[in-house]
């Protein structure tokens, strides 16, 4: 299983060899919009394992420290977990549960704990590695017998039987599968969904920028469920760790964030099931009020304040899957009935390049279906102020039906 790994369009900012020269948090612009500070006074996602399936999670960054469950890993997929080649899935982790140490980034979900996999990805070098190394479905099967509740996918090119076997199964075992839709939007682009983001099941999440805009490069259509922001944040230069790169971007980021947010409201609410937490964050993204779910940024943009801030807030019941029109299937419903799995004893990013599958050929994975009724500016409130989200998608995209729609 091969996949992008890296964002484009990265700024490097010069060599920082003392962490303290790190000042990343104040580049961090969405923490404010999303009043991060007052969503934490209530919860920091404390209690909530994420397994974040990506290059590997470097767990000694000054800002992850502490906040990597290594030897939670189940074995048969354990191999190098901590070994990030590419420092995508460290960014990815320090945006969800980093604690900002040493100027490093700060997630949204500081309190959450990450489990890391590493998986075959494009970037891993040298076949007796990639031989030793997990394909992806591998890892998603395997973090479904952990007690980590999200799982975090922000790559794509799991277009195989196997991809969709593994991500049914974690569904089956109660988990929120959170993935992003992929950067193949633009002039000259399709604007395809990427898999896994396009199975049922699977969260799938585009982005927006710091002027409240879909960014022009995030995928669009029928399986878009939420969206994040996912340009102008740091993230690590490269596998060497020792500078951070500005304004990168991706439908990566938006992904990561989203598994935070989630996080942050599971945390609160730890008897809800997975039905209920993915309630609560369609039932509160911005958008148009009464508005049909938009093929550009789906539901709305993720706001967990408003779940937060509201010690009633009412999820609806445990065991109806909110998504059931869209998955095709009750897999979602019957995880409901039972709060979490027993832990078991055993194991990109979605840039703007090409995606490979694991044949090696490039991956055009996408689905979604036209849809005649949605609107080009939509009006979104992501922290305090209202906010224009302009669609950036150009050109018209070849779209099929959601699969088991």
């Amino acid at each position: 299983m091969t996949a992008v790994v890296g964002a484009l369009a990265a700024v490097t900012v010069g060599l920082a060899p003392h962490a303290a020269a790190y000042d990343e948090q104040s580049k961090q612009w969405y923490l404010g919009e999303m009043e991060a500070e007052t969503m934490w006074k209530v919860s920091t996602g404390k209690g909530v394992k994420v397994a974040v399936i990506d290059t590997g999670v470097n767990p000694n960054t000054p800002s992850l420290k502490g906040q990597v469950l290594a030897d939670e890993v189940p074995k048969a997929v354990a191999y190098k977990a901590t070994d990030d080649y590419g420092s995508h899935g460290t960014s990815m982790a320090e945006l969800i549960a980093g604690t900002g140490a040493g100027g490093g980034l700060k997630g949204l979900a500081p309190g959450a704990k990450i489990v890391p996999y590493r998986v075959e990805l494009e970037g891993l070098k040298g076949e007796a590695e990639k031989e030793k190394t997990p394909e992806a479905w591998q890892a998603v099967r395997a973090a479904a017998d952990t007690d980590a509740k999200i799982i975090n996918i922000s790559f794509g090119g799991m277009t195989t039987d196997k991809d969709e076997a593994a991500i049914k199964y974690a569904a089956s075992k109660g988990k929120l599968l959170i993935a992003a839709v992929g950067n193949n939007a633009g002039p000259g682009r399709s604007g395809y969904i990427d898999y896994p983001a396009a199975f049922p099941y699977v969260i799938g999440v585009a982005s927006i920028n710091q002027s409240f805009h879909v960014s022009k490069f995030s995928s669009y259509g029928d399986s878009v469920d939420l969206a994040a922001p996912g340009e102008g944040y740091p993230g690590w230069c490269d596998a060497t760790f020792r500078s951070y790169c500005d304004n990168r971007h991706g439908t990566s980021p938006a992904a990561a964030l989203t598994s935070a947010a989630a996080a942050l409201i599971w945390s609160a609410h730890p008897d809800w099931t997975v039905n209920q937490v993915t309630r609560s964050m369609i039932d509160t993204a911005g958008r148009p009020a009464n508005a049909k779910p938009s093929k550009y940024i789906g539901y709305g943009l993720v706001r967990p304040r408003l779940v937060l801030k509201n010690s009633h807030y009412n999820p609806g019941p445990a065991n109806v899957d909110p998504l059931a029109k869209d998955n095709g299937g009750n897999l979602l419903a019957k995880s409901g009935t039972k709060p979490s799995p027993t832990p078991s004893a055993s194991a990109s990013t979605a840039s703007q390049a090409p995606e490979k599958t694991s044949g090696g050929a490039t991956s055009a994975a996408g689905s979604s279906a036209e849809s005649s009724n949605d609107s080009n500016t939509l009006w979104i409130a992501l922290g305090a102020a209202a906010a224009v989200i302009v669609i950036g998608g150009v050109g018209v995209a070849v779209m099929r039906a959601r699969r088991a729609r």
